[in-house]
């Protein structure tokens, strides 16, 4: 490995049965790419997933769909460290301790946990979608990372990890390293094909392109995408953000620069222009789709590296919890 060895800790949610390209394109080619040049940990975050109502069969099939994702757009578990979040006991016992040091007032200030808690009602909202963001500065520093990849809506979240660990160590000593915020990079803002004024999600099918797609499926989604009255392609994003979009789309599926092919597509018409859009998606989903499938076809290997993960991760996760015990005062199991 090359370049920097900085240790970087990223995860996601296996909510889906796929990821979509906003997952892909805004974060997940920079996981590709850090793995080449810093000690990588990677985590499939499905503890995160019980704060909303779940499929316990759904959810552990997700898990390994989520990994065999990540195997096949280019993470490789030899240069990275891939594992499961609830297969180490350490996520939850470090939240605890997070949890006694977090105030009751911060932990209300968090964004999405009002925004979430708004929209379905105080009174269903889970005790779990609350401390949700202690849990993640859980999962973060454990791993003692220099850095963590965050877009807008985490940045929030990654403050209060750096306050709860700079509280414990002013506390108890130094113990945890502060990690420092990492700027994902890429076309980040992967827009709704139906409503291109919104983040492209996975609650929103039509308007989301998945890995797990078929062909004809992307092809349809893009002839199907939110334009606008015009006929001619043109880069603007606020008077043409359907169009926008699908440029962005394209020049992420191309791996070129936006700015090459705003110019490489304007003044095409629409049909051609999303022929090209749609073209672009398959030829480089078709392969991530059909190595996902093979790779799920054998869950039992699939199981041994998601296995060998864990045992990559525990040995750092461990190391931390001992130390934090030690810290606090708690008698160890032995002498």
């Amino acid at each position: 490995m090359s370049g920097t060895n900085e240790r970087v800790l990223s995860g996601i949610q296996p909510t889906m049965d796929s990821f979509h390209v906003g997952n892909w394109f805004g974060a997940l080619t920079q996981w590709v790419d850090l793995q080449q040049t810093h000690d990588c940990f990677y985590c499939v975050v499905d503890l995160h997933a019980l704060t909303v109502n779940h499929d316990p069969t759904a959810i552990k099939q997700r898990t390994l769909a989520s990994v065999a994702q990540l195997f096949a757009i280019g993470i490789d578990p030899n240069k990275a460290t891939v594992f499961v979040q609830s297969h180490l006991a350490e996520h939850s016992q470090l939240a605890w301790v997070l949890s006694c040091m977090a105030g009751f007032g911060e932990a209300s200030r968090m964004t999405q946990f009002k925004d979430k808690s708004q929209k379905e009602g105080t009174d269903r909202s889970t005790v779990g979608l609350f401390t949700y963001p202690i849990l993640q500065a859980a999962d973060i520093l454990l791993y003692q990372p220099s850095r963590v990849p965050v877009g807008d809506d985490q940045r929030q979240h990654l403050e209060l990890t750096r306050d709860l660990a700079q509280r414990f160590n002013s506390t108890y000593g130094e113990t945890f390293k502060i990690p420092e915020t990492m700027t994902v990079v890429g076309n980040s803002r992967v827009l709704d094909l139906q409503d291109p004024t919104a983040k492209m999600s996975k609650s929103s099918p039509a308007g989301a392109v998945f890995l797990m797609d078929s062909n004809d499926q992307i092809t349809k989604k893009i002839k199907s995408a939110v334009t606008d009255s015009d006929r001619e392609v043109s880069f603007d994003p606020v008077a043409k953000p359907g169009i926008a979009n699908l440029i962005g789309l394209l020049a992420a599926a191309s791996e070129e620069e936006l700015e090459t092919i705003a110019a490489q597509v304007a003044g095409l018409g629409y049909g051609a222009f999303k022929q090209q859009v749609a073209d672009a998606l398959v030829a480089r989903i078709e392969p991530i789709r059909e190595t996902t499938k093979e790779l799920l076809s054998d869950p039992a290997t699939l199981q041994r590296q998601i296995q060998a993960g864990a045992q990559k991760a525990r040995v750092v996760a461990s190391s931390t919890m001992t130390a934090v015990n030690q810290r606090l005062g708690l008698l160890p199991e032995s002498p």
